[in-house]
């Protein structure tokens, strides 16, 4: 087997060590703007599928292919983000006798539209957001679907993903406005101008569940990931277990995780993603057909390599690990440390990392594909590394997380990290106590974020 990862960064260096590890073949792809990058230095093969653009690289599906036939590859991994979440991909891989290390076509296509998910999530018994139960196109007949759901309500894309083509609507009188927003971003980020509504839940946390299924109906779940620590939809910070989770809310939700992916015949790794209300009600909102960013967090809490259970599944094993092996005794951090500028509302900050000086030691793990004088480019997410700590509780993972981004020092760029020493000051968030708004209210409210000490 000789794996080709579509992907670039931290994310496909992860993918390149779970390879070697299972003595794998890799083929690393980039573009002109990632000619020096770690990915490139780690793989086996490396060749260059285009300009520094996405739409012209990572993006561009004969370019990958082609890539496949001159090094003979035999499988793909497509890590996240770009080609990732795209059902014709996958088909054509599959078309091309090239295993993709993910779910079927069929699971993506149907799962990645938001109103098919929430249909397969009501024939699996799950509780889910009231909204309408397909697309609304209509502006008129929207509005009329509106005043039954009541407000606030969300305008959101039916193909959208990462915060994009979501519009808030308080009262009727900014639904037009708002849902015809809504529709001219959908159709700008996602080619795809469907659009429907969903009741706003208060004050909500964003809980996700982590699950593994192979092709032999075996499913798993590893526990739930809190992701409330947002700004504008993206994650800054994630944790397990979740402060607000007792053991029998974990099994309740996480049967519900398991019985989606069933009722849709999924395998490979996925998460569903759930909004919880104020009084521990959980909502169906998506289920993502990738690995995540935060997958790091399921692994260090559970001991499992959920990349190199990927590729398993992918080559047709059986899921060796069971419900019972499980467990959930441990706490873990994640922290995005991306090249921006909190203080100027995480204003993107790309350029040369003058020196990159990585934490470590004991319950410190950091995903990276950075080094001293490598060049962050303006073309693609701002993402540097990501820092997971744990320890055998919330408040002592708390201490190894304000121990080692003390540790981490960058020069030539801004960076998050002094946002993250802050957070882990912060009384609400030392207590738990915080919802997927907090961030976005502080910043509302001109706070500006600094490092506690």
């Amino acid at each position: 087997m000789k794996v080709l990862i579509a992907n670039r960064g931290e994310i496909a260096v992860r993918i390149i060590r779970a390879c070697h590890d299972l003595d794998i073949a890799t083929v690393a792809v980039y573009s002109e703007a990632d000619k020096e990058a770690l990915h490139v230095l780690l793989a086996d093969e490396a060749i260059c599928i285009g300009e520094a653009p996405s739409s012209k690289s990572y993006l561009k599906i004969s370019n990958i292919l082609s890539a496949c036939e001159i090094t003979n590859a035999d499988a793909i991994h497509p890590g996240y983000g770009f080609l990732s979440e795209n059902s014709k991909f996958a088909s054509i891989c599959e078309s091309c006798g090239l295993i993709f290390i993910g779910p079927s076509p069929e699971a993506i296509s149907k799962l990645g539209d938001k109103s098919q998910a929430k249909a397969i999530a009501r024939k699996a018994k799950c509780p889910v957001i009231p909204g309408t139960e397909g697309i609304v196109n209509d502006v008129n007949e929207a509005l009329k679907e509106a005043r039954k759901i009541g407000f606030p309500l969300f305008i959101k894309a039916s193909a959208g993903g990462g915060g994009k083509g979501i519009r808030i609507a308080k009262s009727e009188d900014e639904f037009i406005k708002n849902f015809i927003a809504a529709q001219t971003e959908a159709q700008a980020n996602f080619n795809n101008s469907d659009i429907y509504l969903e009741k706003m839940i208060v004050n909500p946390r964003h809980i996700e569940v982590q699950i593994l299924a192979d092709k032999h109906g075996n499913y798993i779940h590893l526990g739930e990931r809190d992701c409330s620590i947002q700004r504008r939809r993206q994650k800054l910070i994630e944790e397990s277990p979740s402060p607000i989770v007792t053991n029998s809310f974990r099994k309740r939700i996480g049967q519900a995780a398991i019985n989606i992916a069933k009722a849709a015949k999924y395998f490979s790794a996925g998460t569903v993603e759930f909004l919880v209300d104020e009084k521990n009600n959980f909502y169906f909102m998506e289920m993502n057909t990738r690995i995540q960013v935060e997958h790091t967090v399921s692994e260090e809490l559970t001991g499992v390599d959920l990349v190199k259970e990927q590729i398993k599944i992918a080559r047709g094993e059986k899921l060796t690990i069971k419900q019972k092996d499980i467990d959930f005794e441990r706490h873990v951090f994640e922290f995005r440390i991306n090249a921006e500028d909190p203080k100027n509302n995480f204003c993107p900050s790309p350029g040369k990392l003058n020196y990159y000086i990585p934490p470590g030691g004991p319950n410190v793990r950091l995903d990276s594909a950075c080094y001293s004088g490598y060049v962050i480019p303006p073309n693609y997410d701002s993402m540097i590394a990501k820092l997971i700590v744990k320890g055998k509780t919330r408040s002592e993972a708390i201490k190894h997380a304000i121990r080692a981004l003390k540790e981490f020092h960058i020069e030539g760029v801004k960076t998050t990290i002094d946002f993250h020493l802050h957070m882990l000051h912060d009384e609400n968030f030392i207590k738990g106590k915080y919802n997927l708004n907090y961030i976005d209210d502080l910043l509302q409210r001109g706070y500006k974020f600094s490092k506690k000490e």
